[in-house]
Parts: structure tokens; sequence; C-alpha cells
């Protein structure tokens, strides 16, 4: 297998992902800031022009990091990042799925409106007459998810699961854009983000 990364909190997820797992993969740098993602070659890998990308043995190419993780875990059960039963299996998508939409997406919105508009909007449609909302947004959903974390180790409670490494590789994200967490307002994640920093696994990765 090998892995196509680049800058950017997506492709930071998986390199996390792997770390936890013990797991090292031939690694190919995209350069997503000249447009190499948006050149034939890759297109040809993943049509979608983003990165990550995960390249099979077989020669099949897997975008989108849920897809990514889902298989890697399947290949590499051990630790057990998405739940070790169908409990925490499902425990693990539900907060997969709110952190997506209560941070990720308005985080990402909110960047490509504003800080990011120069490098995307010739890519993506962008909004930026509505960034300040998508700001908002995140506040509110990172807010919300404080409260729901409160004394807890992890976002799915006593174990590690790839939501922590999501939210820690847009929280990491977010504090280079002007999109950083309020410790003041937040207080179990600030907790949380501390415990995080101090993983071998996000050390060895920056």
């Amino acid at each position: 297998m090998k892995l196509y990364s680049s800058i950017g909190p997506n492709p930071r997820l998986v390199r996390l992902f792997l770390a936890e797992k013990g797991v090292a993969l031939p690694v190919e740098e995209v350069d997503i800031i000249t447009g190499a993602n948006r050149q034939p070659t890759f297109l040809a890998l993943n049509p979608g022009g983003t990165t990550p990308v995960l390249e099979l043995d077989g020669g099949q190419c897997v975008a989108e990091t849920t897809a990514i993780c889902e298989y890697l875990e399947e290949r590499f059960p051990q630790p057990a990042l998405l739940g070790g039963s169908a409990e925490q299996r499902a425990l693990t998508r539900m907060w997969w799925r709110r952190v997506d939409l209560q941070v990720v997406q308005p985080m990402t919105a909110g960047f490509r409106a504003a800080e990011g508009l120069g490098l995307f909007k010739d890519r993506v449609r962008c909004y930026p007459a509505v960034a300040d909302e998508f700001k908002a947004a995140t506040r509110e959903g990172l807010t919300w998810l404080d409260g729901q974390l409160g004394e807890q180790p992890f976002i799915c409670g006593e174990q590690l699961t790839v939501v922590d490494l999501l939210l820690l590789s847009f929280l990491e994200f977010g504090a280079q854009v002007g999109q950083g967490l309020d410790a003041q307002h937040c207080p179990n994640l600030a907790r949380w983000l501390d415990g995080m920093c101090m993983r071998e696994s996000v050390r060895n990765t920056r």
C-alpha cells in the first residue's frame, strides 16, 4: 500500500490513525498549494482531486478519510480505533458524525470563505458573505461538545478512537487559520487537547 498525503487536517487524520496502529506505509507528498492534486496524474488516482488517497496493493485507490480509516481498521484491527464491539462501533460512528457536522464542516467552510478564499475560490464553491456565520457555528459546536465531553478522557468515553484523532486534526488546523479553541469557554476540550498533544503518535507525526 501507498499513501498520498499533503498538508491539511484530513491527511493529518490518516497519518495519526496509522501511527496509533503502529503501521508504516510509503508516503508520497502531494503539493496542493501549487495544485499538483489538480493535475492529470493525480486525478487518475482520485478524480475528486482531494488528499489523502490510499493506493491498495491491487492498484485500487481509496479516497475519503472515513473509507480509508475503515479499510485500515479491517486490515489492522489492533488497537481498535473504531470500537471493539458492535456497541462501541455504533457509538464511535455516532460521535464521528457529530464532530463532522458540528465542527469539521463549518470550520472548513469558514476557512474557505475567508482565509482560504484565494486558494479555493476557483476550485470549490465558497461563501465569503457568510464566513463569520460558519465560524460562529464552529464555536457553538465546540461549546456543545465541551459539555458532552465533561471529565471523560476521550470523546467516546474511556478509550481513544478515530473521533479523537479527527477532532485533534481539525483543532490543530483551526489554530493555524484563526479558529483556535477558546480554552476559557471550552475547559474540558482544552484539558483533552493537552492530553492528546502528549501522545507519541501526535508528537511523531508533526
